[in-house]
């Protein structure tokens, strides 16, 4: 599986929820904030066909709202 990458807005409060649980956990993955940078909204429009956040990419598949997410994080984060 390749590095998980967080897609976020700082404006987006679901977004500091994810955030805070990485934090909280000592999880470091990637993130990027769509509207900093237009490379990356476009690589979200693109996978998932909509610019939803957060979201998180995992092996080029999309996993959007914010408890999937820390739920995915629970489940399958182990390092």
């Amino acid at each position: 599986m390749s590095q998980p990458v967080l897609y976020t807005l700082e404006e987006c409060r679901f977004c500091h929820k994810v955030l805070d649980y990485l934090k909280e956990k000592n999880i470091s993955v990637t993130v990027k904030d769509i509207n900093k940078d237009q490379e990356s909204r476009e690589h979200l429009m693109a996978i998932g066909g909509k610019t939803q956040v957060p979201c998180l990419i995992l092996d080029d598949k999309p996993l959007y709202e914010s408890l999937d997410i820390i739920d995915w994080f629970e489940k399958n984060w182990d390092q």
